[in-house]
């Protein structure tokens, strides 16, 4: 799957939700999921990273040195935030933004409602880096990408040395 890069403009688009989990679906997160473990130190993607514009995001910290909590693979369909509390400031990249990273400030637990591949209502709660993470890509859901979150460019902003 080809990733999108800013300034592209399909990923400054909103997202639909997706009306039915169906064979089409799971064929899709299956692809996704393969793009997110294909590229190294990746955490998540978003579906509109790939230019579909379906409101689904797979998220796996698993092993990274900043996650305390660990949920393993997760694939959110049509996520929700429901509950937010906290605040925590974090080095964030982006496969869509593949020469920057930026400090960003997010919250430090979550608690997101959502479908799951089965078809079925789920809650989900997250805290620290796994939080975080799954803030970002349902960011790209929204048309948001982490650099719309850095308050300071010139302080926050910083250029990718290798990726």
């Amino acid at each position: 799957m080809n990733i999108l890069q800013f300034p592209n403009p399909r990923l400054r688009e909103k997202s639909e939700p997706v009306k039915k989990v169906d064979e089409k679906t799971l064929a899709f997160i299956e692809r996704l999921k393969e793009a997110m473990y294909i590229n190294k130190g990746c955490v998540g993607i978003a579906a509109p990273q790939v230019g579909t514009l379906s409101r689904i995001v797979v998220v796996d910290v698993t092993g990274h040195k900043k996650a305390e909590q660990q949920s393993g693979l997760l694939v959110l369909i049509n996520p929700i935030l429901l509950i937010r509390e906290g605040s925590v400031t974090n080095r964030e990249g982006c496969l869509s933004v593949p020469d920057f990273t930026g400090n960003v400030e997010r919250y430090s637990g979550t608690r997101y409602q959502y479908v799951d591949t089965d078809g079925y209502d789920r809650l989900l709660e997250t805290s620290g880096f796994e939080a975080v993470a799954v803030q970002h890509e349902v960011d790209h859901l929204d048309g948001v990408l982490f650099i719309d979150r850095v308050r300071n460019a010139k302080r926050d902003l910083f250029k990718r040395k290798a990726y």
